[in-house]
C-alpha cells in the first residue's frame, strides 16, 4: 500500500498569499512611482506645449512679446529649418535662435557663417555648452547655472540700463572678447552677453534664460523693456524655432553616441535611483537580524524533529556532521553522570579518566575512537556508531 505525503508550506516554499503579503509594499510603491512619473510627464508637456513659439498664448509662449513688437513696427516671421533662417540674414534683420542645443554641430556652424558678416543681430536664448562655443566663437558657457533668476544690470549696456532688473538668471557665461559688454551679472558671471561682430555694425547677443521672452513673465521686473530692446533693434525679426524633423540636421559628422541623446539630467537621475535602490536594499536587510526563539504556534513531537533532521543529514550524506551529533549529545549526557562539569564534556583529557573509572569492563573498546573518532565511512558504520555510543550511555547509567 502506497501512502502519499503532502508536504505543508514552508519558508522554502511559501504560498501565494505569503508572497504577495510580503511583496505587497514594493509593489505598491511601484505603482505610485510610475503613477506619479506619468502625472509629471502629462502636466510637463502640457507646460512645455508652444514654448517660446511667437504664436503661441500659452503661460509658456511669446505671442505677447511678438504682438507688442508688432505695434513698434516690427514684423516677426517663424521659420523652423536652417536653410530659411540662413537666407533670411540681412543688416535689418533680428535672428533669434530659441532652443541652440537642439541644433547639430554642422547647423551651428552653417548659422555662424550666415550672420557672421550680414550686419543683423544674433540673439541666442539659454545657448548652453553644446552651442554656445560655434554660435559665438570665444564664449563659454559655465557649467553650473545662476541660483539667482532676477538680477541687476551692473554694465554700461544701454537696453540694459533703461530694462533695469529683470530675470535673465539661469545659464552664465564668460568671454575672451575685450569689447564684449557682460550684463546681469550672478556671481561675477554674467548671465547677458553682447558680442560685437568683427566687421559691420552686427552683434550676438546670448541670454542665459528664457523668462524675458515669456508670456506669463513679460509682465516680471524689467523683461519686457528688455526683451523689446534687443529684439526691436532691427525692422524684422526672424524667430528661428529649430526643428528635429529638419533635413538638414542629419549628417555624417552629425552621428552623436548613446549618452549625447539622453537629456541633461540624466546622470543625476541615474544617481537618485541608485540611491533609492541602495536605500531599499537597506531597508529589507534590517529585517535580517539574529535569530529570535519563539513559541511555536503547534506542538512538535521531538522524534518528529529528529527524524527531520536526520532526513536531511541522509539526503545531504553529511555522516560527519551526524556523528558529531551524536558523539557530542553523549559526551554532554555523561559528563554529569561522570562528574565532570558539562563545560569540559568535549575535552578528552577530562572526560576520558573519569568515564574510565565509572565502568568495570569496557568490552575492549577503545573510548577515545568512540566519542572523539573520525567520521564513519558509509551509513552502516554510522549505524553502528550510534548502537554503541547507546551501549556505553546505558551501560554508565547502570547502577
Amino acid at each position: 500500500m502506497t501512502t502519499e505525503t503532502t508536504l505543508s508550506s514552508t519558508s522554502a516554499s511559501p504560498t501565494a498569499r505569503q508572497v504577495w503579503t510580503r511583496a505587497r509594499g514594493i509593489a505598491l510603491a511601484l505603482v505610485v512611482l510610475v503613477a506619479g512619473a506619468i502625472t509629471i510627464a502629462v502636466l510637463r508637456s502640457d507646460a512645455r506645449h508652444g514654448e517660446l513659439d511667437p504664436r503661441s498664448a500659452d503661460p509658456g509662449g511669446s505671442r505677447a512679446v511678438a504682438e507688442l513688437l508688432a505695434d513698434r513696427g516690427v514684423d516677426t516671421r517663424v521659420v523652423t529649418t536652417l536653410d530659411e533662417a540662413a537666407t533670411a540674414s540681412g543688416p535689418d534683420t533680428t535672428l533669434l535662435v530659441a532652443t541652440p542645443d537642439l541644433l547639430t554641430r554642422s547647423q551651428q556652424s552653417r548659422l555662424h557663417d550666415a550672420f557672421a558678416g550680414s550686419g543683423g543681430r544674433t540673439v541666442l536664448v539659454a545657448s548652453g555648452s553644446a552651442s554656445i562655443e560655434r554660435l559665438a566663437p570665444g564664449v563659454t558657457a559655465d557649467p553650473a547655472t545662476s541660483l539667482d533668476s532676477t538680477l541687476s544690470p551692473d554694465c554700461d549696456l544701454p537696453a540694459a540700463q533703461r530694462a533695469g532688473t529683470a530675470e535673465t538668471g539661469g545659464v552664465r557665461y564668460t568671454t575672451t572678447h575685450l569689447d564684449a559688454v557682460k550684463c546681469y551679472p550672478s556671481e561675477r558671471l554674467a548671465t547677458l552677453l553682447r558680442v560685437p561682430a568683427r566687421t559691420g555694425d552686427g552683434d550676438t547677443v546670448v541670454v542665459g534664460a528664457p523668462d524675458i521672452l515669456l508670456n506669463n513673465r513679460l509682465d516680471k521686473q524689467g523683461n519686457a523693456s528688455l526683451a523689446l530692446q534687443l529684439l526691436g533693434s532691427r525692422p524684422h525679426l526672424v524667430w528661428y524655432l529649430p526643428s528635429l524633423s529638419d533635413a538638414s540636421a542629419t549628417g555624417a559628422d552629425d552621428e552623436r553616441g548613446f549618452f549625447d541623446l539622453l537629456p541633461s539630467g540624466w546622470l543625476w537621475g541615474t544617481l537618485q535611483l541608485f540611491i533609492a535602490a541602495a536605500l531599499a536594499a537597506l531597508w529589507r536587510a534590517r529585517r535580517l537580524g539574529p535569530l529570535v526563539p519563539e513559541k511555536l504556534p503547534v506542538a512538535i513531537r521531538a522524534s518528529e524533529t529528529a527524524e527531520g533532521r536526520a532526513r536531511l543529514y541522509r539526503k545531504t550524506a553529511a555522516r560527519d556532521r551526524a556523528a558529531d551529533a551524536l558523539r557530542s549529545t553523549t559526551r554532554t549526557r555523561l559528563a554529569p553522570l561522570t562528574g565532570v562539569p558539562v563545560t569540559q564534556a568535549h575535552s578528552p583529557e577530562a572526560l576520558l579518566p573519569a568515564l574510565s573509572s565509572h565502568l568495570d569492563d569496557s568490552g575492549g573498546q577503545d573510548l577515545h575512537a568512540l566519542l572523539f573518532g573520525p567520521p564513519p565511512s558509509d551509513d552502516t558504520a554510522l549505524i553502528a556508531l550510534a548502537d554503541r555510543l547507546d551501549a556505553l550511555e546505558r551501560e554508565v547509567r547502570r547502577p
